[in-house]
């Protein structure tokens, strides 16, 4: 059997600031606790050896924040993200066609949207995922850590494998 040698990291934006005078849901900036939870979860990717190739990000303010934090705290330069507005409001199939932009390279991308986007594509992407006590795979800042096939495009159901799923909460303190 061959290893599966691309790795997919599916983060959801961190917890925005609803009670902002931001002028559209796409405005939305992030909340304290999620400027504190985008760096803890990027801290946290770049020790366990999880730092992406390249990373695809909604261009929404609170996608955008989280993705800056997270890849600072990673070490990831700016060139190597790439603002994708399909991945705004997604569903499954769009995302999986953004990843199917992605031929033959890079080994590893990090997905960072929203909502229920990026929790139906989990679903749909892996079999056997665990019950969470409050029944949510993805809450905001948590990031799936999936085991993918060789190719980006034609992602069938059920074709990856989840290494890992955290939460900034489980994390412990610095």
């Amino acid at each position: 059997m061959n290893p599966l040698p691309r790795r997919l990291l599916l983060l959801r934006h961190a917890k925005s600031a609803w009670d902002s005078d931001a002028a559209t849901d796409f405005d939305r900036p992030l909340a304290k606790r999620g400027r504190k939870d985008a760096p803890r979860i990027g801290h946290w990717l770049r020790e366990q050896g999880l730092v992406p190739d390249l990373v695809v990000s909604s261009p929404a303010q609170r996608a955008r924040e989280t993705t800056l934090h997270a890849c600072k705290a990673m070490g990831v330069k700016e060139a190597r993200i790439r603002w994708e507005p399909r991945v705004y409001a997604a569903d499954p199939a769009t995302l999986l066609a953004v990843l199917g932009d992605y031929t033959e390279s890079p080994a590893s991308i990090m997905l960072v949207g929203h909502n229920p986007g990026l929790e139906l594509l989990l679903e749909h992407l892996c079999a056997n995922l665990p019950d969470t006590e409050d029944g949510k795979l993805l809450p905001t800042a948590a990031v799936a850590v999936l085991d993918m096939p060789q190719q980006w495009r034609e992602l069938e159901a059920d074709s990856a494998t989840l290494h890992s799923l955290t939460r900034p909460r489980n994390l412990s303190e610095d």
